[in-house]
């Protein structure tokens, strides 16, 4: 039997890998004014976050329709897959993972197995990564959900936002608490772990950091650790050089954020994934 691997943009892995495992990625939507976007596919995540604090209407975000899923899934079966496992952004965060489970009770032509992956950005794409390997080794459904739920255990996601504004303008957080928020320079850090999304409050970037580095020294000794940023490539290496001596010699990946997160972050964020090792 042989296992097809469906994610949706938000996974935020190097294109480069999604070829290599030939992982089928679900484009959700940007919608900038009277224009409408695919992710990943019709806007360059450099020209949208250069351009996002000019834009006169804020970017609204969309999942798409339970067709696209099932054209991907009836695609995948023509092409002599027996069975789908389609892996997407947490339900706390986005409708697209219901949406999937509707397009899969929906498909009957082969088995097709839906993931919460309880995580956003390569929170979720290292799962979508691992999963495609486990099937390119012939590995079973059971096996490879088996090795998911380890996953997702043990990774970790958090990041410190430059600014609340953009928080505010999406309508994700209070109005009020955006005005004190910019008054007072709080810089907020949001996290994600096993589905359940957190948020903290510091006074400063450097503050902001040092929290980052404490959640680092909280969570020895890492597996795996890679960059998170939102256009902001040279901080996001300042602070891996900073968080050096916690983390493995090798960064893995250094990703610009999908635009459909990045328009609730903002440009300037910079944060981190990371797995932490087996307990011994």
């Amino acid at each position: 039997m042989s296992i097809a691997i469906v994610t949706d943009s938000t996974c935020d892995l190097p294109q480069s890998v999604i070829n290599e495992l030939g992982i089928t990625v679900i484009p959700l939507f940007i919608n900038i004014g009277n224009e409408g976007f695919l992710d990943g596919v019709d806007i360059t995540r450099k020209d949208f976050y250069t351009n996002l604090p000019g834009y006169t209407a804020h970017p609204t975000t969309g999942t798409p329709g339970t067709d696209a899923f099932k054209n991907a899934y009836q695609t995948l079966t023509d092409q002599g897959f027996t069975e789908i496992l389609s892996i997407h952004i947490s339900e706390k965060l986005s409708a697209t993972v219901n949406v999937a489970r509707n397009a899969a009770q929906e498909f009957k032509q082969i088995p097709v197995t839906v993931r919460d992956s309880g995580q956003l950005s390569l929170g979720t794409g290292l799962q979508v990564e691992r999963a495609a390997r486990l099937a390119a080794e012939g590995k079973s459904m059971k096996e490879i959900e088996a090795a998911l739920d380890d996953l997702r255990s043990r990774t970790f996601v958090a990041a410190r936002l430059d600014t609340l504004e953009f928080l505010r303008r999406s309508g994700r957080m209070n109005s009020f608490l955006a005005g004190i928020g910019s008054l007072l320079q709080l810089k907020p850090i949001l996290t994600m772990q096993n589905g359940q999304p957190g948020s903290e409050r510091v006074r400063t970037t450097p503050k902001a950091e040092a929290r980052l580095l404490k959640m680092l020294e909280e969570r020895q000794p890492i597996e795996h650790f890679s960059l998170l940023h939102t256009n902001s490539h040279e901080q996001a290496l300042a602070f891996r050089n900073m968080a050096a001596h916690l983390i493995p010699t090798e960064v893995t990946y250094s990703m610009d954020i999908t635009p459909v997160i990045g328009a609730h972050l903002g440009p300037g964020a910079v944060g981190f994934v990371i797995i932490s090792k087996k307990p011994a």
